[in-house]
């Protein structure tokens, strides 16, 4: 296995950092709308707009922070050149969650906006901190870890790993929730700190940059006197590479449907099935069992076809078919079902999307000649980063027009309210998967013959 670099103990610590990012992006999803609207009762479209203004400062933020760091600084030759700051956005990242449950104490509609400019101001930070880590561990991944099969193997290891991310951040919350009680909330925050900090500890080795890698990025940056390109001219270069920009649309797209279902399962539990928060804990174990059991079948799918582009249309296609049924369970054990039925396809997608990011970034290296992880990373997650905005949208429409009732109770919800639930949990996500695996279908063009040879010219031009 001559393609083979870095060890198991490497890859998993890799996926620690996978995980602690999934770990929080689940909390904040599935309690972050929520909590302003339902527990501090503040208008719906004041919560939206928040979310809007979040969505928005989140995917200007991303790019840019790409950009910047994506050369080097004194400190690249000794620490490398994204471990630092992997480590420093998620230290400060990881603190400043607990803003997010801490606003002001006043009444949600006289004090609306002071609750409003609270919402925004901690979200922000909360994700300048969270770009930093996130865009900067993105960037490693094609750049430590350069051939296909490794590719493939890391996602195999560090995958489940995220997932369990995943349902941790689902199930850690609602051990400390109580739906009505506010300092509940701020004690899961606490909770929520320890445990990642614990979690970027042992993604410490795995984030390490490579030290030969950092020297040859050095030298080729010195002996061809690189250019410093301007954010906007680096993004325009960007959208004239066909492959990638249907794959962010695409992105988008997928991030909007998972979005709006982590938000939407507060709703549904305490609504819907009308349960306590620690029901969501079966619910997320089913979705992590379910992904978890699919994988090493989606990574012997993706090692015999060989095909990135076919796996995970694959994979988005049945996510499609999966989510329908969400759209009118009103059972928890036939929710349950659905959402392991759920997970066996969403493993096979999420386990794809760094293997074709990196693809299209070979692309990417071969037609500027520069490697440019972080400015791509950045522009991935400009549009995944939408996908707030797109999710507050939505459930602000839908509340609206169903009539739901912010700071109440189920016993208050009209019956049009729970029907709104399920659009927003079933039937909008649906469609946005739906649109994803098109884009894909018509637009994202890297077969295994260019992916081969993309990767053969970077050999060739020592890259």
């Amino acid at each position: 296995m001559e393609n083979i670099v870095h060890s198991k103990r490497s890859m998993a610590s890799y996926g620690c950092a996978k995980a602690l990012n999934e770990f929080f992006n689940m909390a904040f999803m599935a309690f972050g709308f929520f909590f302003y609207e339902t527990e501090i009762g503040l208008n719906v479209w004041y919560v939206g707009l928040g979310f809007i203004v979040f969505a928005i400062w989140n995917a200007i933020n991303d790019p840019l922070v790409g950009y910047l760091t994506d050369r080097p600084f004194k400190f690249t030759r000794k620490w490398g050149r994204r471990f630092p700051w992997i480590m420093l956005g998620g230290s400060c990242w990881i603190l400043s969650y607990i803003l997010i449950f801490i606003p002001p104490n006043v009444n949600p509609q006289s004090g609306a906006w002071i609750i409003f400019l609270w919402l925004v101001s901690a979200t922000c930070i909360y994700d300048l901190f969270a770009s930093i880590f996130f865009v900067n561990f993105a960037a490693l991944f094609p750049d430590k870890f350069r051939s296909v099969e490794e590719r493939r193997k890391v996602n195999a290891i560090a995958t489940p790993i995220g997932i369990l991310g995943i349902v941790t951040g689902g199930i850690v919350p609602p051990l400390f929730i109580e739906f009505g009680n506010t300092t509940s909330y701020i004690i899961q925050a606490g909770m929520m700190i320890i445990i990642a900090l614990v979690i970027l500890a042992l993604s410490i080795p795995g984030c390490r940059d490579d030290k030969e890698i950092v020297e040859r990025y050095l030298t080729t940056f010195e002996t061809r006197k690189v250019e410093e390109e301007s954010f906007f001219k680096s993004l325009r270069v960007a959208m004239k590479q066909k492959s990638f920009v249907y794959f962010i649309l695409a992105y988008l797209c997928y991030q909007t449907c998972t979005t709006l279902m982590q938000t939407s399962v507060s709703y549904v539990i305490r609504f819907i099935l009308k349960l306590p928060a620690s029901a969501m804990i079966l619910i997320m174990l089913a979705l992590l069992v379910g992904a978890v059991i699919s994988i090493p079948f989606w990574i012997k799918f993706a090692n015999k076809t060989n095909d990135n582009r076919k796996i995970i249309m694959t994979a988005g296609s049945l996510m499609v078919i999966a989510t329908a049924p969400l759209i009118f369970l009103e059972n928890y054990i036939a929710v349950v079902i659905a959402m392991f039925i759920w997970g066996l396809c969403f493993g096979g997608y999420w386990v794809m999307l760094a293997p074709v990011l990196a693809d299209v970034i070979d692309e990417s290296v071969v037609r500027t000649g520069k490697r440019e992880e972080g400015v791509y990373n950045g522009f991935q997650q400009f549009f995944g980063r939408l996908s707030f905005l797109f999710s507050a949208l939505s459930i602000a429409i839908v509340h609206t027009l169903t009539g739901f009732k912010e700071g109440a109770g189920p016993e208050a919800q009209p019956p049009l309210a729970i029907i709104g639930i399920h659009i927003h949990f079933g039937l909008i996500p649906m469609i946005f998967m739906l649109v994803s695996v098109i884009l894909l279908w018509k637009g994202y063009d890297l077969v295994p013959e260019k992916v081969k040879a993309h990767q053969e010219k970077i050999k060739e031009m020592g890259l």
